[in-house]
């Protein structure tokens, strides 16, 4: 495994319970009809898509599409997160399937899913270029990529809620989240343009960049808050 998907990984590995618990609280909150209507907008409107959730940590987005009749699968890196997704799914009757895989390299047939979706996954990818061409490989043509993500290798420290997760990490987390980012900030370029660029290599078309989502979904500063700006990019494959 590359050095900094080890880092990445074990990070995350770290924070499992934490994450599960916060996800959990987010999937019968508010927030979940938000990142509804924010998919609503992208995916096609059918029931039964086959769904990629990339990186999908404890299976929020797994969860929630699959409970709207989609045939999702959730890939993590992180060994734990999907031990922990397959027991919430268990304990939901949920149908998503969970699987430890590669975000760069998913290992599934070409033209498998109608739709991938990933969320605050792409900016720790060394390979980004890569993982955008195996995704297009992966969508069934006119399938659609969604992803969520922000610039976090260059965003501005800013302040919480007390009630936050993240006023819960101790130091040697933070540092070594802040060591993760600096390792990756010389690899990657200002994004979402970036991404556009990448993605129209990767050849993927119909491409949007929606950075008024953060709005949307951070528009109350509770714990769910994230501070950095997120931006919505789809593309079509």
């Amino acid at each position: 495994m590359n050095e900094i998907k080890s880092r990445v990984a074990g990070y995350w590995s770290r924070r499992v319970d934490q994450f599960s618990e916060q996800r959990l609280r987010e999937l019968h909150s508010d927030k979940a009809a938000l990142w509804m209507r924010e998919f609503e907008t992208y995916l096609p409107q059918k029931s039964g898509l086959k769904i990629l959730d990339v990186g999908t940590g404890t299976g929020l987005f797994a969860f929630m599409l699959a409970a709207r009749g989609h045939k999702v699968t959730g890939i993590d890196l992180t060994a734990s997160m999907i031990d922990e997704a397959r027991r919430v799914a268990k304990s939901l009757g949920s149908d998503a399937q969970f699987l430890v895989m590669d975000a760069e390299n998913p290992q599934f047939p070409a033209r498998s899913f109608d739709a991938v979706v990933t969320r605050n996954l792409t900016w720790t990818l060394p390979h980004l270029d890569s993982a955008y061409k195996k995704w297009h490989e992966l969508l069934k043509p006119g399938g659609v990529l969604i992803n969520f993500d922000a610039d976090y290798c260059r965003e501005k420290p800013a302040p919480l809620p007390e009630n936050h997760a993240h006023k819960l990490i101790d130091g040697s987390l933070m540092r070594e989240y802040e060591a993760i980012k600096d390792t990756l900030r010389p690899m990657q370029c200002a994004r979402p343009q970036w991404d556009v660029e990448l993605l129209r290599s990767a050849g993927f078309g119909g491409i949007s960049v929606d950075t008024s989502v953060w709005k949307r979904i951070y528009g109350e500063v509770d714990e769910f808050y994230n501070p950095t700006p997120i931006f919505t990019i789809s593309a079509v494959a």
